[in-house]
């Protein structure tokens, strides 16, 4: 399966100035299956070692941070020639490796800088204790679930893709029912790629929501593997609340939702924690859209979502028969999955700032807000067929923004104040 951010890997390795390569994104995304592709297609050899699987080798860097004796061991051990400039090491689960984090730092500083990238769950990295983390000393880059796009090329429509990248607005009018479909079932089966892959074999819904399932679990169990033992417990109600927050009318979190009577204090950590991994979006509201948007946020009021939308579907317990109910999909929660679909989709270009916005009176709201290229874009999010929205003309009269997005099930359309772009083309912008 095509992952967009080989591109970025590919220049990681070509670059003069690279250091060793952390690989971050909540678990079950595809790190390990991207780093070995990668070794595959780009270098002679590939080096894996995975700590979780290897106890032997988890006091490796215990003893000292010698490069050179660190990488005489990987040699007998994997029985490869280490080469500094056509051989990848992949250090995955880094975490479970005692001091694992802390030996990229010596490998930067190495003389001949090998190619050394490491993977591992944000659980294990964000949280791990008595660490010296190499600030400074590492290269970092961030996978998220399969984009749209990631899927439709997944399903082999590659040709599709490269029309809706280029916009050819009339030549996809022809497709427009049948990019509807594949949209449809993005919703419910989302970008997590064993889901994806499994999809794309079997056609097989029922057995995309059984892996769904599995995965969410799986999650669950981490939260006591990682977690500090006392805030367990309130991570898995904040998780466990996540779709009950977004089918209100107002999607802003509310602590109340959580758990009755409760305040910040009673969850903030576990709602950070839940983000630094990983499994969560915060999108914080800000006061105005001004340059930067992060100087004009209110830390105290965000909305939370999913990593992604197939998982929120699962959560949800939507039923498969959503597929095939027209647009319903597509409407349910009050429009909250097609939100959480946007902002999977925007995430992806992770220099961005994401918030959202409200008048003093919360009266009016726009969905997403975000810093791009030195821009402020309003996007307004319309999963119905009734278009029209007063709250965000009203701010696009009131702040007058050079571009403002409407993204819905409606073809492209310019006008005057705004420029309505499909809901399956968000990812062009």
């Amino acid at each position: 399966m095509y992952r967009a951010i080989i591109e970025k890997l590919k220049e990681w390795k070509e670059s003069s100035i690279r250091k060793p390569l952390i690989l971050r994104g909540a678990r079950q995304v595809g790190k390990t299956w991207l780093l070995k592709h990668f070794g595959r297609d780009y270098y002679k050899n590939t080096v894996y070692i995975n700590f979780e699987d290897s106890p032997n080798l988890k006091t490796l860097f215990s003893q000292d941070f010698s490069i050179d004796r660190i990488i005489k061991v990987l040699e007998i051990h994997s029985q490869t020639k280490i080469s500094v400039s056509d051989t990848l090491i992949i250090f995955d689960e880094i975490q479970e490796a005692e001091k694992g984090v802390t030996v990229l730092k010596y490998f930067s500083e190495h003389d001949t800088l090998y190619h050394v990238a490491a993977a591992g769950s944000l659980l294990g990295i964000s949280f791990h204790q008595h660490i010296s983390f190499p600030v400074g000393k590492v290269d970092f880059l961030d996978l998220y679930p399969m984009s749209f796009y990631e899927f439709l090329m997944a399903a082999g429509e590659n040709n599709l893709v490269e029309l809706i990248q280029q916009e050819e607005w009339e030549t996809l009018t022809i497709f427009r029912d049948k990019i509807l479909d594949y949209l449809r079932e993005y919703y419910f089966v989302g970008g997590m790629p064993e889901v994806v892959e499994t999809y794309c074999i079997t056609k097989d819904f029922v057995k995309v929501r059984q892996i769904q399932n599995r995965l969410l679990l799986s999650y669950e169990g981490d939260f006591s593997k990682h977690a500090p033992y006392e805030i367990v417990p309130r991570i898995r109600m904040v998780w466990q609340s996540i779709p009950k927050q977004l089918a209100k009318e107002n999607k802003k979190f509310i602590y109340g939702v959580v758990r009755e009577g409760s305040r910040a204090k009673d969850f903030e950590l576990a709602i950070q924690w839940l983000t630094d991994c990983g499994l969560l979006v915060k999108c914080h509201h800000i006061s105005k859209p001004e340059m930067p948007l992060v100087a004009f946020s209110d830390l105290s009021s965000f909305k939370l979502y999913l990593h992604d939308v197939g998982l929120l579907v699962a959560m949800a317990g939507i039923d498969i028969k959503s597929i095939i109910k027209g647009n319903s999909l597509f409407t349910q929660f009050n429009g909250a999955i097609s939100e959480q679909y946007v902002i999977q989709q925007l995430i992806l270009k992770s220099d961005r700032y994401i918030g959202y916005w409200t008048n003093d009176r919360n009266t009016a709201e726009v969905d997403f807000v975000i810093q791009d290229n030195g821009r402020i874009i309003p996007i307004e999010v319309k999963s119905g067929e009734n278009l029209k929205s007063k709250s965000f003309k009203l701010f696009c009269q009131k702040y007058m923004p050079e571009v403002a997005l409407r993204s819905s099930l409606s073809d492209y359309k310019q006008e005057e104040w705004m420029t309505n772009i499909p809901l399956w083309c968000i990812g062009n912008v």
